[in-house]
């Protein structure tokens, strides 16, 4: 065999591996979203997760019903086909919800819903089992309660210039401070009124039942963090089951 082609051999071969070097995704990256020219196959155990029409990123799970990752507004769209589990039963993602979770230690894969599960209240993280299912739709973040109830994600007032985290609560009535939106998968809050450096920067502070209330954080990402609670950022899953 000569050498022009072995060469040529030599070539092709370091080409393809190049090739198929580029079609996998690393951990924890985008995988698909609208005018993505990347990599959409995601490592072994990962699954390209749709989290907008715009982002879908690889995460660790089995891959979710294609009724869950075919709809283009989820998170944030789409109407209940089913509704949720009651309390203490594992539910099942309706297509164009998304769970709402924590990334992040002290309160990795905690999920979002109301203090006391589907009603009017607290914004809190819980357990899995008792993950509530959200959309983003004009700018208000929507619990979608099983008896088909709305609850609106509602942000409290700052009372004097020195506050430094806001609360969160669940009302049946929209939020008139600022809007919700998503970016990326992560949830975001901003407004005319309310100046903060990171949009997508929240609390976690329990309280002292254990509660882990959620707060709106209007201080630097991880610097001065309140006492007793945690910097955290809150994100979409959209896997069928929420998991721990």
């Amino acid at each position: 065999m000569t050498r022009a082609i072995l060469a040529s051999i030599a070539g092709a071969l370091c080409l393809a591996a190049g090739v198929a070097a580029q079609t996998t995704a690393p951990q924890w990256g985008q995988c698909g979203g609208q005018g993505w020219t990347g990599a959409t196959t995601c490592p072994s155990g990962w699954v390209c997760t749709v989290s907008s029409p715009y982002y879908s990123q690889c995460l660790q799970g089995t891959a979710p019903p294609s009724s869950a990752s075919s709809v283009s507004s989820a998170p944030g769209g789409g109407s209940p086909s089913s509704s949720s589990a009651a309390p203490g039963t594992t539910p099942t993602l309706i297509p164009g919800y998304s769970f709402i979770r924590s990334v992040e230690d002290p309160n990795y894969h905690q999920y979002l819903r109301s203090e006391t599960i589907n009603t009017v209240g607290t914004a809190v993280l819980g357990d899995p089992v008792d993950a509530a299912q959200f959309q983003i739709l004009n700018g208000q973040l929507e619990q979608m309660v099983p008896d088909g109830t709305i609850l609106y994600a509602n942000v409290e007032p700052p009372a004097n210039s020195s506050v430094v985290k806001l609360g969160v609560s669940w009302d049946t009535t929209p939020d008139t401070l600022g809007t919700f939106l998503w970016g990326g998968d992560t949830v975001e809050w901003n407004s005319a009124t309310v100046t903060r450096p990171q949009n997508n920067a929240w609390l976690v502070c329990p309280d002292a039942a254990g509660n882990k209330l959620l707060f709106l954080n209007l201080g630097p990402y991880d610097y001065d963090t309140p006492t007793g609670c945690a910097d955290e950022t809150i994100h979409a899953y959209t896997g069928p089951y929420p998991t721990d």
